[in-house]
C-alpha cells in the first residue's frame, strides 16, 4: 500500500523538476533535485512541518544541484548520489554552473552509491539503478511499493536526455534506456527531471530511443 504524498516544485531557469515525497504516517520527506530555489523550498518544509531525511541527486548538472547548500544550511541533510558521478558534481566545468549561471558550484555527496544498491530512507525502499549516458554518473531511483521512479535527465516523456555534455554518451544512454529502465514493470511511473510524467508502457510503445 502507497504511503507517499508527492509534491512538484519547478525551480530555476531551465525549469527543473524538484520533488518532494513524504512518508504520510511519519511526515519524513526525501527531496529529489533540488536545482534551485533552495531557500524557497526549506521555507516551505518548515511551514508544512514536514521532516527532511536526505537529498536524492540523479545527476550532477547545475540545474539539479544549486539548491543543495542552502537546504543543507537549513537541515544538515546527506546527500546521495551516484559513486559514478562523483568528480562531475565536484568540477564546475563539467556539470555546468560556471558556463550558464555565472558562479560555481561544486558539492561533495555524503553517500555514493552503486549500481543496484538498495537503501531505506524516509521509510521507503529505495533501488538505485545506474543508468549513464546524459552525463556518466546519472542514476535513477525506483521505488518499488510506491510504484514510480526518478529518471532525471536520462528518460523524459518521448524522448530523452541530450548527450553533447562533458562525460554525456548517447551509446551509453541508449543502453541505460533498454536495458535498465525498460526492464521495468510497465505500470511504473516515470518521474523525469524536466517536463511531464510519463510511464514504462507509454514509453516502451513511444519513445525514439528504440528506432536508433
Amino acid at each position: 500500500m502507497k504511503k507517499s504524498n508527492l509534491q512538484l516544485a519547478v525551480v530555476g531557469t531551465m525549469q527543473t523538476n524538484c520533488y518532494l515525497l513524504t512518508n504520510t504516517e511519519t511526515n519524513e520527506t526525501l527531496i529529489v533535485d533540488p536545482g534551485a530555489d533552495g531557500d524557497r523550498i526549506a521555507a516551505y518544509l518548515l511551514q508544512e512541518k514536514m521532516r527532511p531525511v536526505g537529498i536524492l541527486l540523479t545527476h550532477g548538472h547545475f540545474d539539479h544541484i544549486s539548491g543543495v547548500k542552502a537546504l543543507q544550511d537549513a537541515f544538515r541533510l546527506p546527500v546521495y548520489a551516484a559513486e559514478a558521478e562523483e568528480a562531475l558534481l565536484g568540477e564546475p566545468g563539467w556539470n555546468l554552473s560556471a558556463k550558464f549561471q555565472g558562479y560555481s558550484v561544486s558539492l561533495v555527496p555524503d553517500v555514493l552509491l552503486a549500481d543496484g544498491e538498495g537503501f531505506e530512507l524516509a521509510g521507503f525502499s529505495v533501488k538505485a539503478i545506474l543508468t549513464p549516458g546524459h552525463t556518466g554518473g546519472g542514476m535513477s531511483y525506483y521505488l518499488p511499493e510506491e510504484g514510480f521512479v526518478f529518471s532525471g535527465d536520462t528518460l523524459f516523456r518521448h524522448t530523452y536526455g541530450r548527450t553533447d555534455l562533458p562525460t554525456s554518451s548517447f551509446e551509453e544512454l541508449k543502453h541505460s534506456l533498454r536495458e535498465k529502465l525498460f526492464k521495468l514493470p510497465e505500470d511504473t511511473e516515470v518521474l523525469p527531471g524536466h517536463g511531464n510524467a510519463t510511464t514504462i508502457k507509454e514509453e516502451r510503445r513511444r519513445n525514439p530511443v528504440l528506432g536508433d
